[in-house]
């Protein structure tokens, strides 16, 4: 696996356990002490699956559909992104999003078959 989608799928798998803690901490938005973090995590997340995507779309196969999941998740994030406050409840609700879940799913199984 080249260094580059490595680190990319370590921004997403990180990303997503930092988004896990932030959601259970019952905020109103992300003002306040580290507030802020929640939208660097999600920039960073976003930025690694536009990356993903780029990496793999001249692949076919399995790798099509990761290109097809991380532009989905991208997209989500986007819109959460693009909200004036981001409550633990909003991020909760991206966490359950399919399309976040699938692409982890996918990124689990493309780090243990590509080398």
């Amino acid at each position: 696996m080249s260094s580059s989608l490595h680190n990319n799928i370590e921004a997403i798998e990180a990303g997503y356990e930092f988004l896990l803690a932030y959601a259970a901490q019952g905020r109103e938005s992300d003002e306040g002490p580290g507030g802020s973090e929640v939208r660097t995590t999600l920039t960073a997340m976003s930025a690694a699956a536009t990356a993903i995507a780029s990496l793999l779309q001249d692949r076919d196969g399995f790798a099509a559909v990761t290109v097809d999941d991380a532009g989905k998740s991208a997209a989500a994030i986007a819109l959460v992104l693009a909200q004036d406050q981001i409550s633990s409840e909003l991020v909760d609700n991206l966490n359950a999003s399919i399309h976040l879940r699938a692409l982890l799913t996918d990124l689990f199984l493309l780090s243990e078959t590509i080398d």
